[in-house]
């Protein structure tokens, strides 16, 4: 059974674990540069795969289909207009050529951490592998998603330590709503199928509509193979094979 203590670790693991591609384009861009393209489609599948082998999956198994389903769509409609309306999400800017303030990157990341934090204690509410899997998922879509955070702080001026110092603090969000999510949730204070459901929609949202279509609008078209739709696969893959591993020494 999870404790706060699961929380706690994993979530700081989530949230500082992801400052790493951050940190690497403060001492060398074209290291992250490499990194971010090829995290960028492991993250897709990782978050894919924790979505429909893993919260879905718990979801069915805590509330009613309809519940979770409903949940999933709530949740992807919510950050759908969460983009539309309050730019929380900034790779769409930069392919368009925006250039957000420096304000609106750190609310929006810390923002963007909240939400992975609620996430991670839905999961946690569940069982400890399932919170473990989704941990993962989590950190591996933020490693490209600070490398461009990073990126949009120090092309508006902000100094390199001033930049590492408020994405570390922006990171414990992740952390904080974690903490009052688990809390809120043992307390049977949320309905868990639902907050599965969330959860999913927003990862699969996250996904979707923003990783993937990266991937598309950096891959070459005129190339007959490519590594990078295959890592999707990977990360598909290396998730699948987590949750396997994760619910083996939980059952045992």
């Amino acid at each position: 059974m999870a404790s706060y203590w699961h929380v706690i670790f994993f979530s700081l693991i989530g949230g500082l674990f992801s400052l790493i591609g951050g940190i690497l384009l403060l001492s060398s861009r074209k290291v992250a540069h490499v990194l971010g393209e090829y995290a960028t489609p492991l993250a897709a599948g990782a978050l894919i795969a924790a979505v429909f082998l893993d919260l879905l999956k718990d979801g069915l198994e805590e509330s009613a289909a309809s519940t979770v389903l409903v949940g999933a769509l709530v949740g992807i409609l919510l950050f759908f207009y969460a983009e539309r309306f309050l730019h929380w999400f900034h790779h769409h800017h930069q392919h368009e050529g925006a250039s957000p303030d420096r304000s609106l990157i750190v609310i929006g990341d810390t923002l963007h951490n909240a939400l992975d934090g609620v996430a991670i204690a839905a999961a946690f509410l569940v069982n400890v592998p399932t919170g473990i899997v989704t941990t993962i998922a989590i950190a591996a879509h933020e490693i490209p998603q600070e490398i461009g955070d990073f990126g949009l702080l120090l092309a508006k001026g902000m100094s390199r330590g001033k930049v590492l110092l408020v994405n570390v603090v922006s990171s414990l969000a992740t952390t904080a709503m974690a903490i009052l999510t688990f809390a809120l949730g043992s307390a049977e204070r949320l309905p868990l199928g639902m907050l599965l459901g969330l959860s999913a929609g927003f990862l699969l949202y996250i996904a979707l509509s923003d990783i993937i279509p990266t991937i598309h609008e950096t891959t070459p078209k005129n190339r007959l193979f490519d590594v990078r739709p295959l890592l999707v696969v990977v990360g598909v893959m290396i998730v699948a094979a987590s949750i396997e591993v994760a619910h083996h020494f939980a059952d045992v």
